[in-house]
């Protein structure tokens, strides 16, 4: 400390305070910038050996660390700039506003790590996973309403510390009633989502990567953020859905309560295919494959149209996306199986063609022709 205070001296008396002060905030910065760097670069080579903890809490202080250290170096370097009572007394608002955010974002951090923490215990990846789902997605929204808030409140204690911002606030909370009301306005649909979100995380009508059919596009929920849920369709295309839409609009959640679905296959032939061995066929095909999770199948004729029936398939899965697989590959396989063993009952259209009996009765059990004599018979006939 007192090699500190001599160093300190000597540039105060060697070179004017705001270049001595300067000089000693770069310095300061220059050094504990690399330190950090040097630090880092060590600690990143064995990083990925550390518990899963230790690397969320590496990646996410290098930016608090930096901030830090240039809060250090002004904290040193602001006592050689020579300054007037005044201005002493804003640069100390200035400093504790600092050191506001400096807090605010240590709680961040810690919210954050602790967040991760927990989501990394979540077993997603497994079949039966609507408990984990259920969780991740409660995180994933206390996550986002954790970080408003204390962005806010940072912000806000950290505005607080000036006298002028202080005085400010009171006014502004005196006058809220019209202003309040037309901020209300004016944030309507801002704030339908935001109420959304919290209704989304307690009642949970949907969760992360649930299977869902929003407004005739199948996918899965992606993201759930504050204000609006991203889904992940079939094709690679993503569907932005406000949260406020999905309370007001009813849509199909295939996995609500669990994860495993049943799959439906239609197929249409003619009336002459054997059912019974269609249907033996049928679940042979869906009792071998590896997709079929081992609780239902199903063959039955759903519907008798005017050319053709209609042959239903039922099989569940353990997952949409392998419902999905299975469907197809039934849908394949039985498609394969009457066109080689029962050609004759592929869809076909009939066409009946009706022969008259006698020339003067061109349609069955019609009677003679209107207008026309008898047929006087054979030539030569008494």
């Amino acid at each position: 400390m007192a090699f500190w205070n001599g160093l300190i001296q000597k540039l105060d008396a060697l070179l004017p305070g705001w270049l001595a002060a300067l000089l000693l905030f770069a310095a300061i910065v220059a050094l504990g910038m690399a330190l950090q760097g040097i630090v880092l670069g060590w600690l990143s080579q064995k990083a990925a050996r550390w518990h899963p903890f230790a690397q969320s809490v590496f990646v996410r202080t290098r930016r608090l660390a930096r901030y830090a250290i240039v809060l250090l170096a002004l904290v040193v370097a602001i006592p050689l700039v020579p300054l007037s009572p005044r201005a002493e007394t804003s640069v100390h608002h200035i400093f504790i506003a600092l050191f506001v955010v400096l807090l605010g974002w240590i709680a961040l951090v810690a919210t954050n790590v602790l967040i991760d923490s927990y989501e990394r215990g979540l077993q997603l990846s497994s079949s039966d996973n609507l408990i984990a789902r259920k969780a991740a997605t409660q995180m994933r929204i206390f996550r986002q309403a954790c970080n408003v808030l204390l962005v806010v409140l940072t912000v806000a204690f950290a505005l607080m510390s000036f006298d002028a911002v202080r005085q400010f606030g009171v006014s502004l909370f005196a006058s809220a009633g019209i202003a309040g009301i037309v901020a209300g306005l004016a944030a309507r649909p801002m704030l339908e989502n935001l109420i959304a979100g919290v209704q989304l995380a307690l009642t949970q009508p949907l969760r992360l990567e649930d299977a869902v059919v929003i407004n005739g596009e199948w996918g899965w929920v992606e993201e759930i953020n504050s204000t609006y849920i991203v889904v992940r369709i079939w094709d690679w295309r993503r569907l932005v859905v406000p949260l406020s839409y999905l309370f007001s609009t009813p849509f199909t959640n295939w996995t609500r309560s669990t994860a495993s679905i049943i799959g439906t296959v239609y197929v249409y032939a003619d009336y002459t295919l054997p059912m019974d061995a269609v249907r033996q066929k049928a679940t042979e095909i869906v009792q071998a494959s590896s997709l079929w999770d081992g609780n239902v199948v199903n063959v039955q004729v759903s519907d008798a149209r005017e050319q053709v029936m209609e042959v239903r398939v039922l099989a569940s899965a353990s997952d949409s996306p392998r419902a999905w697989d299975l469907r197809c590959e039934v849908r394949e396989k039985l498609i394969a199986y009457i066109r080689d063993t029962h050609p004759e009952s592929l869809p076909r259209q009939r066409r009946e063609q009706f022969f008259a009996e006698r020339p003067d009765t061109p349609f069955p059990g019609a009677g003679p022709r209107a207008g026309l004599p008898p047929d006087p018979g054979p030539a030569g006939s008494s």
